[in-house]
């Protein structure tokens, strides 16, 4: 993504890319895959919202919860948009600070700085164990143990797709894009590799209140493994601040969310691939129907109400893991399209203004693995005695929309699978480079803005 959206910095890129480099359709296939991946993640923090609320008390149904949220949503998108970028930016900022925070807890308990003085360190390693067995017994169970982590990790990539959608308004974005792209990968890799390595330090996997959390909507833990940790450590108040917090990042997510899906299926009405009523907007410019459309979505949350939160939870975690999956091998097989068009077309790959390392090898290892993970994602229900109809639905609806989307433009429009020399890759690039031309970087006016610039630069 990186080589492409530094090549031509547009907002929707790789959306717009793939009908560019591929083909129309694909393009609008990608385009309602990632607005259905965004719309999905909207009821999936409702009802991760009622989940940690219930930690404190269950006085409150959790219909009720799940009603308060969506109209704090369409509150906050219709009426109070104009404050989205200040208020993301600081909920943003106390995210990484509580990731910090439990990696620095982590590091000190496990040392003996507990009420209990238990220096526990790697004791959960050995008993009862690194690897947990899941639905076979032996080294098969471990493996499926192992792939069912990896399935869950495939949910928590995100990442580059959210940085490029920022393209189009980032300020020199030939210069910009590229250190954010480096930030990004670094950053999440150490936060996810260091936050995993905490949860396995601080909690073992057959903890009975963590399983019952998420196998029983037991209230209390919240399904946290953190909190679940400060309990059995005797620790106070540290978990109802630690909940706090969760709750604020998982409400600002929902919220963050509401906010890209509405956009993203704007974006698809403006190009007309999607009914002309959602391009009507509100005079501060919010597209109104499509926020209502996303917020309709949401209600979703409310199967919460008679199968319990953990297993919609489940449900949401699977229709979004095969659509990210979906997305991510949509941007590596674009990019194979791209480079085969710049060697079709004569241009050096060496004139671009950012070279990713070991292309198109990682690409194609990208495209692979993410591809076969999209179809491994509901596995479990092809088990003997672990068939469900709602599972299979939320693992691989998406997979079936998405080619009947495909094939459904392409028949309509009549659109062209591309050639390597057909593919336009001199649109709209003067235009950057004029502006890169003349670009000016305004300097930091205070010591605050140049801790800021140096801290996520």
């Amino acid at each position: 993504m990186a080589e492409m959206v530094t090549y031509l910095p547009i907002s929707s890129p790789f959306i717009r890319f793939a009908g560019r480099y591929v083909d129309e359709a694909f393009g609008v296939a990608a385009g309602y895959n990632f607005f259905v991946f965004e719309a999905m993640l909207v009821p999936f923090e409702i009802v991760a919202c009622t989940l940690i609320i219930n930690y404190w008390s269950d006085a409150v149904p959790a219909g009720g919860i799940i009603a308060i949220v969506i109209v704090l949503y369409g509150l906050l998108n219709v009426f109070a948009v104009k404050w989205y970028g200040e208020s993301e930016f600081w909920l943003a900022l106390g995210k990484v600070f509580l990731i910090v925070g439990l990696i620095f807890f982590t590091f000190i308990t496990m040392l003996g700085g507990n009420p209990q003085r238990d220096r526990f360190g790697f004791r959960f390693w050995r008993d009862p164990g690194a690897f947990a067995e899941l639905y076979r017994t032996g080294s098969l169970g471990r493996f499926c143990g192992f792939l069912q982590c990896l399935i869950q990790a495939s949910f928590t990539i995100a990442g580059p797709d959210y940085v490029s959608m920022a393209a189009g308004e980032a300020a020199n974005p030939r210069v910009v894009m590229p250190r954010a792209y480096n930030q990004v990968f670094f950053r999440l890799a150490a936060f996810f590799v260091l936050g995993s390595l905490a949860v396995g330090i601080n909690v073992p996997y057959n903890d009975q209140e963590l399983s019952d959390a998420y196998e029983n909507d037991a209230p209390g833990a919240a399904a946290s493994p953190y909190v679940v940790a400060m309990n059995r450590l005797r620790i106070e108040v540290l978990p109802d601040i630690v909940n706090a917090l969760v709750l604020s990042a998982a409400f600002s997510a929902g919220n963050s969310y509401v906010y890209c899906a509405s956009r993203s299926l704007f974006g698809l009405a403006l190009e007309g691939k999607a009914p002309r009523v959602f391009t009507r907007c509100t005079r501060n410019g919010v597209p109104v129907y499509c926020v209502l459309l996303v917020l309709l979505l949401s209600l979703l949350s409310f199967l919460q109400v008679s199968n319990g939160s953990a297993k919609v939870l489940q449900w949401f975690v699977n229709l979004v893991t095969a659509s990210q999956l979906i997305n991510f091998s949509v941007m590596t097989f674009t990019y194979t399209r791209f480079k085969r068009a710049l060697a079709a077309q004569g241009i050096p790959r060496s004139s671009l203004p950012y070279k990713g390392r070991f292309q198109p090898f990682l690409a194609y290892y990208s495209l692979t693995g993410t591809f076969i993970m999209t179809f491994l994602g509901g596995y479990p229900v092809f088990l003997p005695g672990k068939w469900s109809i709602p599972t299979f639905l939320f693992s691989y609806t998406m997979i079936g929309v998405f080619p009947l989307l495909f094939f459904g433009w392409k028949f309509i429009k009549k659109t062209k699978w591309l050639e390597p020399k057909e593919v336009d890759l001199v649109k709209d690039v003067e235009e950057i480079e004029a502006y890169q031309r003349a670009y000016v970087e305004k300097p930091a006016n205070s010591r605050f803005e140049r801790a800021l610039d140096w801290t996520f630069s």
